[in-house]
């Protein structure tokens, strides 16, 4: 038996996959996402004034400045009303971005939304990236699907909550619900 356990190869060969998406150097490009970009599909974000939250782990020292999702095949349609924000770990408003109002959103485009306060990172761990579109027809996402928590201590990859939200984040994540579809979030 290795440190590594059974597996007796060399780790970064049997990892190098994981690259083929062209990730940017993150020493050159800081970034962080809650899924790898491969296996990812079209997955339904939330009803319409309803925000999905997923986790994402980000490090001491962290500046995050913007989150990122990406519609999926359906566009939004006549939104209303939607932002991003970002959660501390407690479920904790840090920051919101503005309200987007009834810009469009396309399919299959990254959508960067910029947080009114950059927010730096004292405490590495788990965030809460969330994202709430109000609109006739809320857009598909890009993502993969988790499973729900089983182990003591496990949080949701995805969750809702809030319901007839418009422009504004609310103060606290209030009595999450499990998602099994979560989202891709790229937090810059």
């Amino acid at each position: 038996m290795t440190v590594l356990g059974a597996y007796r190869g060399n780790v970064r060969d049997d990892l190098a996959w994981l690259n083929s998406g062209g990730r940017p150097d993150p020493g050159a490009v800081f970034h962080r996402a809650n899924l790898p970009r491969v296996g990812l599909d079209d997955v339904a974000a939330a009803a319409t004034g309803v925000m999905c939250s997923v986790a994402l782990y980000l490090h001491d020292g962290d500046l995050v400045s913007n989150l990122t999702f990406i519609s999926g095949a359906t566009a939004a349609g006549s939104p209303t009303n939607y932002f991003a924000a970002l959660y501390s770990g407690a479920g904790a408003l840090l920051a919101q971005s503005a309200d987007q109002l009834t810009a469009a959103w396309a399919a299959d485009t990254a959508k960067t939304l910029a947080l009114a306060t950059p927010q730096r990172i004292t405490k590495s761990g788990i965030y809460y990236a969330a994202l709430s579109v109000t609109a006739t027809t809320v857009p598909t996402l890009v993502g993969s699907v988790g499973a729900k928590p089983v182990l003591t201590g496990e949080g949701n990859l995805a969750q809702t909550s809030g319901s007839a939200l418009t422009g504004s984040a609310p103060a606290t994540i209030a009595t999450p619900a499990f998602k099994r579809q979560v989202p891709l979030v790229i937090a810059t």
